[in-house]
């Protein structure tokens, strides 16, 4: 079977049973995923989707959770209408599949998103979050729009050529220590790159047994060795929003 000859670590952990709590809207050219704090709020946060899409459950649950905690949450497709990938499609195929998808070529649907945020919903402080494919968007978007106070980037897949010391604002790294698909000592070229040119805060954190994803992809209640990890994830990603957005 194609599907078994490429396992890629994107496809560990569990689908969510979801609906959500926001609604989907228009934005500009895309559609987007949005749930508002209970009252109202002029701080932001960018939810940026894993391969799977913006329509995963998972990730919606993640916008829900920063609703929660007082920030407007939007979730957009910023596949931009072109297919999410799906676990059962051919993994043979991936790699051509991700080459039309540019995690650094999101600058029209940011703008749209943007404009969104601040004309329709009022937003005066914007901060982003990002899964895997939405980590390497997080620190394109946070080295191109200074208007981003704060970014997460969770589990974002690291080429050894990438320099991404030029943040214009605070970013928070998130990696897991068993993930196949980011070694280790990518991890400490990206933090000896950072320490030597960066000029704003950032944080680089390993988190101690943890798989690609287990922020996000990981159910607390049927992985209890991973729930102290899990939700340490959930609280960093959002105590750093609270600190700089």
């Amino acid at each position: 079977m194609a599907n078994e000859s490429r396992p890629c670590p994107c496809d560990i952990g569990d689908r969510f049973d979801y609906e959500g709590c926001g609604q989907e809207v228009q934005v500009g050219h895309i559609k987007a995923y949005v749930c508002k704090p209970a009252a109202s709020s002029g701080k932001a946060v960018i939810v940026i989707h894993d391969i799977f899409g913006w329509q995963l459950p998972n990730t919606r649950y993640m916008a829900d959770m920063l609703a929660a905690n007082g920030y407007i949450a939007i979730c957009p497709d910023f596949f931009a209408e072109r297919e999410a990938w799906k676990p059962s499609d051919d993994w043979s195929k991936f790699d051509d599949w991700l080459k039309t998808r540019d995690a650094r070529k999101i600058n029209k649907e940011a703008d749209a998103v943007l404009k969104y945020l601040k004309e329709r919903c009022g937003a005066k402080k914007l901060g982003v979050v990002g899964f895997c494919w939405g980590g390497v968007a997080v620190r394109h978007l946070m080295m191109t729009y200074p208007e981003l106070k704060a970014g997460v980037s969770l589990y974002g897949l690291i080429k050894d050529s990438d320099d991404i010391s030029n943040l214009l604002n605070p970013t928070f790294f998130i990696f897991a220590e068993k993930d196949d698909l980011i070694p280790l000592h990518q991890v400490s070229l990206l933090q000896q790159k950072l320490k030597k040119n960066c000029k704003v805060d950032y944080e680089v954190k390993i988190y101690p047994g943890q798989t690609h994803g287990f922020v996000h992809r990981r159910r607390e209640d049927i992985n209890p060795q991973d729930k102290p990890y899990i939700e340490e994830g959930r609280k960093d990603m959002i105590n750093w929003l609270n600190k700089y957005v």
